[in-house]
Formats: C-alpha cells, structure tokens, sequence
C-alpha cells in the first residue's frame, strides 16, 4: 500500500538510473481505466514537464520513482481538462461519500501496485478521509517516510473506498469530460441526497442537480428547506426548472414557483407542459394555509358502482404512481364526492365487490378555503392518511396527504 503523499514530490529516475525530475502530479484518466494512475507529471525545473505514462513505470516506492526507460521516451505535458489529478481534485477536495452518505474532506488517497509486463500499475483503493492522512500531509517533506508510516499506524483509521466516491465538480464543462456518473448519486434516498447538498457551496449543490435525472431531482429539491429550494430553482435554466417541476406533485411546484421572482416564475410556466401547468396554476390561486394550497390534484376518481377487479385494472393501464394510492375517491352519478376506499381495503376485497361497498366512514371532505388548523384536525381526529378536498358542487378536485400535513406541522416548529 502506497499513499498520493509518498508519490507526490519523489525523486524519479530513468531506467540508466540517470535522475529526471519529481513527481509533481498524477492524473487518472476515466476514459482509459477509473481508478489507474495513468500518468504521471514529471518536473524539471526551469525546464517545460513531462509525463510518464503507467507502462512506462518500473516500480514505486516511497519518496522514489524508477521508469523503465528513458527520459528521451518521455512525452511533454499538454495539459487535458479531461485527466482527474489527484492533487488537485482529490486532496483536500469535498467528495461525497455515497456509502456513508455524507459529505467529507479528502486527506489522502491509498493506492495499490499492481505488476504487468515488467511495469508497475498504481490503482486508487480508496480515500482517507481519517487522522493518518492528516498527519502525512502535515509532516511530509519534514519526517521520512518511513517515520510518517510508524507514526502514523497507531492512529485510528477512516478511508472510503474508491467506488463509494462521488466527486463534487461544479463546472459542467469539466464534469462532462470526466464522465462522473450520477449512478451511485441516484440511488441515494432523496431526503439523504438533500442532508449532504445542505452542507456544500451553492455552486457544487447545482453541480448535483445538474447530474440528477428530472424525477430524481423533483424528489431531492422537495426534500430542501424553502429558503434552498428557491436558490436551487432561480439558478437552473428555465426550461430545466419546468422539466423538474413537471416530475414534482403539482401542490409542491405551486408552492415553489410562487417563492420565485414573478418573472421567473413566469418563464418557467412558460416552459411547463399545459397540463402540467394548468394544474400548477390552479393551485397557485389558492392561499397558502389553506385546503386548496395544501392539495395535489393527483388523485384516482372512479365511479362508485366500479368492481375492485377494474378499478385495478384501470390504476394498471394508467400507471398511477404510488403516491396518488393512499385512497381511491368515489363519485356517483352526479360527479359528486361519494366516498373514499383505502388501498388497504382494495387490496383484501373480491375482484367483483362493488367499490361502493368498500367505502370508509364517515365520509368526510373539506373545502378549499378550509385552513390548515382545520385540516390537522380531521387527520387527527380520524387517523387519516389523506383528504379529499371538494369544490361549490362538492365534486372532488384533490386530496391532502398526510405527508403535506407532517412537512407542514414540521416546518412550524
């Protein structure tokens, strides 16, 4: 096991043992291999750099560098935007680890040689983000090496390995070279992919929105503080910020693009859907502590006479998220509220039980212009997961769930 810091200012010699320079960077190249060190960058003073490609190396060792050949064979340094160096991008750089799920601070990155062909391969394992790396950053150059590592071992341990890693890099440009994959980003949970963009710069928090998939995005952005999710949506391109919005309940995009400046929020609704925006934009006409401002209009109606068999047969052809299946709302004839069935019901009932028979009592509703207080007191009082808000006819235009009422109540505390 090597570390970036015992590599980093080596001596480096050719193959005739001739000395050549230091080692003043090591770049990895995502396209060729991810985790190989695939150059290293040789300097020699007054003289332009040179590098050293990975099967040019013979063997590495602390504070020193032998190349199997000699300097002559040696390549000049053309900087490439799209190489990783290690220095610096890595060390002392913020990187998210994805594993742990949190935000930490690189203090050195661990390698691993590898024998090929006569040459020696090095390979990041993993980052230190602990104690030991701090301490070699601090006494290189002033201690041995050896010295470093004696002193060091005693220390208690905290590395990440390599593919936990996810770097932070907000310039889209650089990041496109690189190829960062958003994978290991994606599979976070949304609520703790927000916890860690709390924790960064504003440029490397729209550095994370930029490489999440839009319905990724909508979750994590929902998950922000208010305060954050303005500044998050004001930077983004409009038409971005309408494809996010898109993939948001429509009662969480009302809310935020009425914290937008209104000409802001004027191009992203420009750039929305129409249906998308038709619904946004009936709920923004509804005041914020009220029933209709809390509501999405994301609901499943269907007629009260409707078997179980087809109401699962109608939620399957139109692919209804999980988040619209709290209850299925009932009307009758007249289009007017009939009931509410919980899924939990609809699940045990018969394929030809009618959906009428299925309903919860009492049947309860409330009308847009309900306040919260009112609202919190029917899921209480009742034990409710959602409500179904009505309009004047008492048709129902939406419900309230009980994650709205808990995000609600949270933010008042």
């Amino acid at each position: 096991m090597l570390h970036a810091t015992e590599v980093l200012g080596a001596e480096t010699y050719d193959s005739a043992g001739n000395f050549v320079g230091r080692v003043k960077e090591m770049f990895v190249v995502p396209d060729e291999q991810p985790n190989r060190i695939s150059r290293l960058l040789i300097g020699r003073g007054q003289y332009r750099p040179i590098v050293a490609r990975y099967d040019q190396i013979a063997s590495v060792a602390p504070g020193r560098v032998k190349l199997s050949t000699d300097e002559s064979a040696l390549e000049l340094y053309n900087p490439n935007e799209g190489w990783l160096a290690v220095q610096k991008d890595l060390l002392d750089q913020q990187i998210i680890d994805t594993n742990g799920r949190k935000v930490v601070r690189v203090n050195d990155v661990d390698l691993s040689d590898h024998r090929s062909n006569g040459n020696t391969e090095l390979r990041v394992t993993q980052v230190d983000v602990g104690l030991p790396g701090a301490v070699r950053r601090l006494l290189q150059g002033l201690v041995p090496p050896m010295g470093i590592r004696r002193l060091q071992s005693k220390l208690p341990k905290r590395t990440i390995l390599w593919e936990f890693v996810n770097l932070i890099e907000p310039d889209p440009l650089r990041r496109v070279k690189l190829r960062m994959s958003s994978d290991k980003l994606a599979q976070l949970h949304p609520a703790d992919l927000a916890d860690i963009m709390e924790e960064i710069s504003p440029a490397e928090r729209q550095a994370i929105i930029d490489s999440l998939d839009e319905e990724t995005a909508a979750e994590t952005i929902a998950e922000l503080d208010k305060r954050l999710q303005t500044q998050v949506v004001e930077k983004l391109d409009p038409e971005k910020a309408a494809d996010i919005m898109e993939e948001m309940n429509p009662d969480a995009a009302a809310d935020l693009i009425q914290s937008l400046e209104p000409e802001r929020s004027r191009k992203v609704l420009d750039k929305m859907e129409d249906r998308e925006a038709r619904d946004v934009k009936e709920l923004m006409r509804f005041g914020e502590n009220t029933a209709g401002g809390m509501m999405t209009t994301e609901i499943v109606v269907v007629g009260e006479d409707a078997t179980r068999g087809e109401v699962v047969d109608y939620i399957r052809f139109h692919e209804i998220t999980l988040d619209q299946l709290d209850n299925i709302v009932l009307i009758n004839r007249e289009a007017r509220l009939a009931g509410t069935v919980p899924v939990a019901r609809l699940v045990l009932a018969d394929a030809d039980q009618r959906m009428a028979e299925l309903v919860f009592e009492p049947l309860l509703s409330v009308g847009t212009d309900a306040q919260d207080k009112d609202v919190y007191e029917l899921f209480d009082k009742y034990n409710l997961r959602s409500l179904t808000v009505v309009n004047e006819t008492k048709c129902p235009i939406g419900a309230i769930t009980v994650d709205d009422v808990v995000s609600r109540l949270c933010t008042k505390l």
